[in-house]
């Protein structure tokens, strides 16, 4: 009987990690998520810096866009376009967006001698 339960355990533990490897990915702190159907902004979260959004919105309706737009932050910020979009557009909405404006250093005042 211990055998058959030892082997039941470790079949069970194989899965579990095997699971884990497969849908663990990291995922990102979500800073804003823009929705687009037929070149307007269907629905947002998060803050969008305004002229980001402002430039999107041209973007998507002189192109007429189904898509979604999201910025995560791990490890720094990065830019997540549908795959529907194509190349040329999607570059021309990464050259929009401000980097620089997340990848501000964080000043640490609380080390700094009087």
């Amino acid at each position: 009987m211990t055998p058959t339960l030892l082997k039941i355990a470790f079949i069970a533990v194989g899965i579990f990690i095997v699971y884990k490897l497969i849908f663990s990915g990291k995922k990102g702190l979500t800073i804003f998520e823009m929705h687009f159907k037929d070149g307007r902004l269907n629905s947002h979260k998060g803050k969008i810096p305004e002229k980001f959004a402002k430039d999107c919105r041209a973007i998507a309706k002189a192109n007429k866009l189904t898509c979604t737009v999201r910025a995560e932050k791990l490890n720094g910020v990065r830019l997540h376009i549908s795959a529907n979009v194509c190349d040329k557009i999607t570059q021309n909405i990464r050259n929009m967006f401000p980097f620089e404006y997340y990848d501000k250093k964080q000043i640490d005042n609380s080390r700094k001698a009087s």
